[in-house]
């Protein structure tokens, strides 16, 4: 038997105005599973923790953060790297080049760096965000679970559960990520063996961080024919679900709980992956 979880991060808006993007998106192969599945909603951010992939997605792999976690941490496991003994990793985000005497600081997607080095990190002034120290998530799979992912949040939280981590050429966490890689490499981990496959897919987050929600909806668009369709096909049942949401009305998250799907069930409610069906 195997089960797989894909991870549409941000997909999820609050009510507004208008529809949503999981509404005006086109997804025949997710309308198909929901006629055979239940949607309902999931609280994926626990109360008191700012919503974010680093607080959203371990308790999709079985752990719920009784705290804020270590996004350094997690940007140094998803790119395999170890800091030194009596150094930690930072994340830091800013415009342009950053130098700090002393520190390795690995440029990463955007404005986002990677900082290696001793603490403490000395104030680095306004304009640069120093994610703070926080929660490492606890080894808890094993290389039965298998996370494909681009380099981010989701492989270094894969990695530090315990679960073996593939990260695809082209996937690159943006909206421009190889959805096909992903899909090739989940489909390779299930002939090797997989028994949990766990697809992130961090488009449409970056596309709402951005405030373009026509390109939201195209990755939607784009994950439900390249990757959900082609996986639902060899897997026993499936999972699809954001880990939190993201509106591109303004760029921010939300910690509202998301819609999910769970296929196939035994008493479908049919509908759609919607904000609206789900609640």
């Amino acid at each position: 038997m195997v089960d797989a979880l894909v991870i549409l991060d941000g997909a999820s808006e609050p009510a507004g105005a208008g529809p949503t993007s999981l509404e005006r998106a086109h997804t025949p192969a997710l309308d198909r599973l929901c006629a055979g599945g239940r949607v309902s909603r999931l609280r994926t951010v626990a109360p008191g923790l700012m919503p974010g992939s680093e607080t959203a997605i371990p308790p999709l792999l079985g752990w719920t953060p009784p705290g804020p976690v270590d996004r350094g941490a997690l940007e140094a496991a998803a790119r395999g790297i170890e800091p030194p003994p009596g150094e930690r990793a930072w994340r830091v985000d800013c415009d342009g080049a950053l130098e700090l005497p002393g520190h390795v600081v690995h440029p990463l997607r955007g404005r986002r760096k990677l900082v290696i080095g001793p603490p403490p990190l000395r104030d680095l002034g306004t304009a640069v965000r120093v994610w703070p120290e926080g929660l490492v998530p606890p080894r808890i799979l094993d290389a039965r679970t298998v996370v494909v992912a681009a380099p981010g949040a989701a492989a270094g939280i894969g990695r530090l559960m315990g679960a073996r981590v593939v990260c695809p050429p082209g996937a690159t966490g943006g909206p421009d990520s190889d959805l096909t890689a992903k899909a090739a490499a989940a489909l390779k981990a299930i002939a090797a063996g997989a028994e949990h496959v766990v697809v992130h897919v961090g488009g449409a987050d970056e596309a709402a961080h951005a405030r373009d929600a026509e390109l939201k909806v195209a990755v939607l668009e784009r994950a439900d024919a390249e990757l959900i369709g082609p996986l639902a096909a060899v897997v026993d049942s499936l999972r699809v679900c954001p880990d939190h949401g993201c509106d591109p009305a303004d760029g921010t998250h939300s910690a509202e709980p998301v819609p999910v799907l769970d296929w196939p069930a035994e008493a479908p409610t049919g509908g759609r992956l919607t904000e609206a069906v789900a609640a």
